[in-house]
């Protein structure tokens, strides 16, 4: 396993060794030893799985804040993405800022993205399948949301048809006003 920091520290991208022969290949795609000799010591809690049908579907901006933070280890087994995080730490030199990375089943590569980002992606092509863990439970009162195409991130999509988004991704709000404290 290889990892590598993207260009905001924390955010990893994770390639897993494949071992081949004449039947096809394995991978181990998680080794909390491996996590823990890179620094990396959290207990993963939930595995979730997403099927995207549309080439062009946008998941995101979606992260959970304090007490249900969570830390997410993601990878696409079908199809292909455009995976982001954003940092969203408050008084982060790279606060607002965003690292990508593009997953694939080709190359087994994961995106580590810790705790206090938010996250999304796109499918680049029609029947993409996700999965990710989480280090911590699903908290709907802890669930905060900003718009794909908000104007602070301006993450450039370049998105060939759609997108497409659920209702509630389509009316997130900006980032200056998701994370407001009332």
């Amino acid at each position: 396993m290889t990892i590598d920091e993207l260009n905001i520290p924390g955010v990893l991208l994770i390639t897993p060794k494949r071992f081949s022969d004449s039947r096809g290949w394995f991978s181990e795609t998680y080794s909390e030893r491996a996590f823990r000799e890179h620094g990396l010591e959290l207990n993963f809690v939930q595995d979730n799985h997403s099927l995207s049908l549309m080439a062009g579907t946008i998941r995101g901006f979606h992260l959970q804040t304090a007490p249900h933070a969570q830390a997410k280890l993601v990878r696409c087994i079908r199809g292909r993405i455009l995976d982001v995080a954003v940092d969203l730490r408050i008084g982060s030199p790279t606060y607002a800022r965003y690292a990508c990375a593009e997953l694939s089943p080709v190359d087994g590569r994961q995106l580590f993205i810790p705790v206090g980002f938010a996250h999304a992606f796109l499918t680049l092509e029609p029947e993409t399948e996700v999965i990710y863990k989480v280090s911590d439970i699903y908290a709907p009162q802890c669930e905060v949301g900003i718009r794909w195409d908000d104007p602070t991130i301006a993450f450039p999509w370049q998105i060939k048809q759609g997108p497409f988004l659920s209702r509630k991704d389509e009316n997130l709000p900006e980032l200056r006003d998701a994370l407001k404290v009332s």
